[in-house]
C-alpha cells in the first residue's frame, strides 16, 4: 500500500512537471514579444532582448496604440465580434431548438446534412466565388454571414436543450404558449451556461479571424485588427505601415513595432479571458452526458 502511494505521488509529480514545462514553452514566445515591445531601441537592434526586457520604455506601445489605423481596425474588430457573436448565437439557438425535438419529421436526415457540412467544405475558390456573386467583397457581411452557424456549437446547444425537463414545455403549452414564447421565455433563460459558453466560442472566433478578411477585404478602411496586425508584421519596416511619416519612424525599430502591435492586439482578449475561463472549461462538458 505504501509503495502504491509513493508511485501515485511520483506519477502526479511527473504530470505536474510536464504541465509546467508545456506551460513555460507556451509562455516563452509571448514573454519574448512583450520584452521587445518595452525594451530600449539599441537592445532590440543588437539582438540582446530575450525573455527579460533590456532597459524600459513605453514609447513604442504608445506609438502603436495612438495610430489612427490601429484604433480604426480595433473598432472594426469589436464591431464584427459583437454583431457576429449575437447574430450567430441567435441563429444557432433558433436552429437547435426544433432539432432537439425527437418527433420532428425528418430530423435524422437534417442532422446528417448538418454533420456533412461540418466534415466537408466547398473549398476556398467556391466560397470566394459565392461571396463575390453575392456582392459581399469589401463588405463586413462577408466576415459574419458565412460563420452564422457552427455545426459543433449547434450540436452542443441541441444536446443541452434535449436534457431540459420536457414537463416545462408541456405545462407552458397547456397554458396556451406558442413555440416562440416557450423558447424565449422558458428555454433560453434556463440555458444561460450553454449560451455563455457558445457565445464565448463565437466571440473568440470572430476576434481572431484573419483568413476570411484577407480573402474578402481589400479596403484599408474595413480591415479588422488581425488583418492590420498581419500588415504590420509584414511591412513594419516601411513608414506607411502605421501611416506615419519617415521622420516619425526613424527612432522606432521595426521589430519593436511588430512586438508592440502584437501586445496591443492581445490586451483586449487577455482582459476578458480570465473572467470567462470557467465557461470554456464548462463548455467541454456541456451536453457530453445524456440522460
Amino acid at each position: 500500500m505504501h509503495s502504491k502511494k509513493i508511485g501515485d505521488y511520483a506519477l502526479d509529480g511527473g504530470i505536474y512537471i510536464i504541465l509546467i514545462v508545456m506551460g513555460l514553452a507556451t509562455l516563452l514566445p509571448f514573454a519574448n514579444v512583450l520584452s521587445k515591445s518595452i525594451s530600449e531601441e539599441w537592445a532590440i537592434v543588437s539582438g540582446k532582448v530575450g525573455i527579460i526586457p533590456v532597459g524600459f520604455q513605453l514609447d513604442t506601445l504608445h506609438y502603436v496604440a495612438t495610430s489612427g489605423q490601429f484604433l480604426h481596425s480595433l473598432l472594426i474588430s469589436a464591431l464584427i465580434t459583437v454583431i457576429g457573436t449575437l447574430s450567430s448565437l441567435l441563429i444557432t439557438a433558433l436552429t437547435a431548438y426544433p432539432l432537439s425535438k425527437r418527433e420532428l419529421p425528418g430530423m435524422g436526415v437534417l442532422i446528417v446534412l448538418f454533420i456533412f457540412t461540418m466534415m466537408f467544405n466547398g473549398g476556398i475558390i467556391p466560397n470566394y466565388l459565392l461571396i463575390r456573386q453575392l456582392g459581399l467583397i469589401n463588405n463586413l457581411g462577408a466576415l459574419i454571414l458565412p460563420a452564422l452557424i457552427s455545426v459543433f456549437n449547434l450540436l452542443v446547444i441541441k444536446s443541452y436543450f434535449e436534457n431540459l425537463p420536457s414537463s416545462l414545455e408541456e405545462s407552458a403549452k397547456l397554458e396556451g404558449a406558442r413555440n416562440y414564447t416557450i423558447l424565449f421565455r422558458i428555454i433560453l433563460p434556463l440555458s444561460g451556461p450553454v449560451l455563455a459558453t457558445i457565445g464565448l466560442f463565437y466571440a473568440v472566433y470572430f476576434w481572431n479571424d484573419y483568413f476570411n478578411p484577407m480573402l474578402y477585404i481589400n479596403s484599408s478602411s474595413l480591415k479588422p485588427l488581425q488583418l492590420y496586425l498581419q500588415d504590420i508584421v509584414m511591412n513594419a519596416d516601411t513608414s506607411s505601415a502605421l501611416n506615419k511619416s519617415a521622420d516619425d519612424m526613424m527612432n522606432v525599430p521595426a521589430e519593436g513595432i511588430r512586438s508592440a502591435t502584437v501586445i496591443a492586439s492581445t490586451i483586449p482578449i487577455l482582459l476578458v479571458y480570465p473572467f470567462l475561463q470557467k465557461y470554456f472549461i464548462k463548455g467541454v462538458l456541456i451536453g457530453s452526458v445524456k440522460g
